[in-house]
């Protein structure tokens, strides 16, 4: 079944078969998904790439290489994902590694795709091995076989499939095993955005959303977001709510600073467990370095919570040094919280050597 728009772009009819459920979240951001890789922000150089890909297969009609997406979250592996399947013209069925723990899991979803179907895999470095080594057939000779019987008597039985295309989607691409990656004919890596690229995505937003938006307020929750367009969408969404309690309802820069500054979010995109990392680096540790598990319960989270959440930003924007000897706040830390640093703890933090690999470390 397919669904022109009047602009001519497909809706590509996604079939979700990951049992998480449809969440206010989710709908909210399949609204104001771009339908065409014209209409995608940001990500020049994988857009310039991805659209030669399609548009050679198009003329060949036949299903494009399989696709790997990459990147941190939030910035946009699904929408692309989306877009791939609504410029082939071909419906898309969506799942994620987590949700596929046996190979009979992946079988039924393969078995049951159409010809030229887009099988989107988000977090398919969480994929359990058997379901993986399943997937390296089924993406090379598209078929699987399927093991009817056990020990010495079980029979493999080939299963031929259509052709198809599978778009996976990681955060951790460094997971993949090499057979998997070496299966995807196409790798692109999405990098955050810049703040000109988020104000673009925000404004068009406000619009499909009814929000009379100043081009102040725009720049001000764009600035605010980390890089990061579903940040970026959700902070629009709350300066909205404020806007229309305690506002004129119009989404001016007065509106979003109140509103931001309710929500914990400082001009510099910082959010509550980032200071409270920073806070506790240089107030309690003396700039560190210090363990991350130590640091995690001085803030009261998970090391999971810090490595992967507040982590990331801190390291890119320069305020976390990672080293073997632990984590150490830099110079920009201190000036950040307006604390003046020892000397010592800012000739440390400089001389620190920064950490070799990407495991974990500190206890």
């Amino acid at each position: 079944m397919t669904d022109d728009y009047d602009d001519s772009s497909y809706d590509a009819t996604a079939r979700i078969v990951d049992p998480g459920g449809d969440t206010e979240d989710r709908r909210f951001e399949a609204a104001l998904r771009p339908r065409k890789l014209a209409d995608f922000p940001g990500q020049p150089r994988v857009r310039d790439q991805l659209s030669l890909v399609l548009e050679a297969a198009k003329r060949r009609a036949a299903p494009p290489d399989h696709v790997l997406l990459s990147g941190p979250p939030g910035l946009g592996k699904t929408s692309l994902a989306m877009i791939i399947a609504a410029e082939l013209e071909q419906p898309i069925r969506i799942t994620s590694g987590p949700a596929i723990q046996h190979a009979g899991d992946l079988a039924a979803v393969l078995s049951s795709l159409a010809e030229g179907e887009v099988l989107f895999l988000d977090e398919i470095h969480r994929m359990a091995r058997p379901a993986e080594e399943m997937l390296y057939l089924a993406m090379e000779d598209f078929r699987v076989d399927i093991i009817v019987g056990k020990g010495p008597g079980a029979t493999a039985i080939p299963l031929e499939l259509p052709p198809f295309t599978v778009v996976g989607a990681t955060t951790r691409a460094g997971l993949l095993p090499a057979p998997l990656r070496d299966r995807f004919g196409f790798t692109g890596h999405l990098d955050f955005y810049t703040p000109e690229d988020l104000a673009q995505i925000l404004t068009r937003n406000a619009t499909l959303l009814g929000i009379d938006a100043t081009e102040q307020g725009i720049e001000e929750i764009a600035g605010r977001s980390r890089g990061t367009p579903r940040i970026a969408n959700r902070l629009l969404r709350r300066v909205r709510d404020y806007a229309q309690v305690h506002g004129s309802g119009i989404l001016d820069q007065g509106a979003a600073r109140a509103a931001l500054s309710l929500f914990d979010v400082d001009d510099r995109g910082l959010d509550r467990l980032d200071r409270a990392v920073l806070e506790a680096l240089c107030r309690r540790f003396g700039g560190g370095p210090v363990g991350l598990s130590t640091l995690a319960v001085a803030v009261g989270e998970e090391s999971d919570t810090v490595e992967t959440v507040a982590e990331p930003y801190l390291v890119r924007e320069g305020y976390l040094v990672r080293t073997p000897r632990g984590r150490a706040a830099s110079p920009l830390a201190w000036q950040h919280l307006g604390l003046t640093p020892p000397v010592n703890a800012v000739a440390g933090a400089e001389q620190l050597p920064l950490e070799d690999g990407g495991g974990r470390f500190g206890g």
